[in-house]
């Protein structure tokens, strides 16, 4: 009995080993940096993509899982896709597994509408998953610069079904340390040095300004400012002087009359 089944088990186990290792179908578009003049869409933990819109549908069902796979530059020759759920490593194994998947949704997620406005993806966005191991995936802050390059990849339940193309390297910014940071004016630009003289000139007339208007005030009070009277020294005498020039001279008595006659005097009657 066994030896008759032989035949059957051999070739339906090598077509299942190799259904195991055909390589999902390729949707033609390449993740990117989104072209948006928006704030921050590229930092020192974080970038942002356009959001993919009108292009899983003939590629998804909805049951089927759509991930964000990212991964270090330097193995995405040679990356193989997870073929279950469990394969896939936790944003936490980054640094260990060197590529993590996340941004977990449906194709309702990314809906072909008329008018529709476009949208973002901000991969990195979310600090307060990134100590969590117990949540499905994380969007946690990314932890170095890069190089990185990440693709979207959709699973169902026999594993990898489809996948896009990878996106062009992306490098996050980074900070320069103080010690790097050139100060010294004569590298500086030709437009900052006009600048530079144009305003050190502008303050040194406003100084000089200021100081000629405080010393004209200056002046201007020094003019109001009464004379105090000089008191007499100590030991000292002055004599004071009168002017006798308003007092009007006496006058002689009035003489009396000639018919009037004088009084005789005692000693003069018999």
């Amino acid at each position: 009995m066994k030896s008759a089944l032989q035949p059957l088990i051999t070739p339906v186990l090598l077509a299942a080993s190799l259904c195991a290792f055909v390589s999902p179908e390729t949707v033609p578009y390449t993740p990117q940096i989104t072209a948006k003049s928006l704030e921050g869409k590229l930092t020192a933990t974080t970038f942002t993509l356009d959001q993919p819109i009108c292009i899983f549908d003939q590629y998804v069902n909805s049951t089927d899982d759509i991930w964000l796979v990212v991964a270090f530059t330097n193995i995405t020759s040679h990356f193989k896709n997870p073929t279950s759920q469990i394969q896939i490593p936790p944003y936490q194994k980054l640094s260990t597994a060197l590529h993590y998947m996340t941004l977990k949704t449906s194709i309702a997620f990314y809906p072909c509408a008329e008018n529709r406005a476009p949208s973002v993806l901000r991969v990195g966005s979310d600090t307060s998953c990134k100590d969590d191991r117990s949540l499905e995936y994380c969007n946690g802050p990314l932890p170095h610069p890069g190089p990185y390059r990440v693709k979207f990849l959709i699973l169902d339940t026999n594993g990898s079904k489809a996948e896009t193309r990878w996106s062009q390297q992306i490098i996050l910014k980074q900070g320069r340390k103080a010690r790097s940071i050139d100060t010294w004016p004569g590298r500086r630009s030709g437009t900052m040095v006009v600048i530079t003289s144009i305003l050190s000139s502008f303050i040194g007339v406003l100084v000089i300004l200021f100081l000629c208007t405080v010393a004209y005030d200056f002046k201007l009070w020094r003019r109001e400012e009464p004379a105090v009277p000089e008191e007499p020294r100590a030991g000292s005498f002055r004599e004071r002087e009168y002017d006798t020039h308003h007092i009007p001279p006496s006058q002689a008595p009035p003489q009396p009359p000639s018919d009037v006659p004088r009084p005789h005097s005692p000693a003069a009657s018999p």
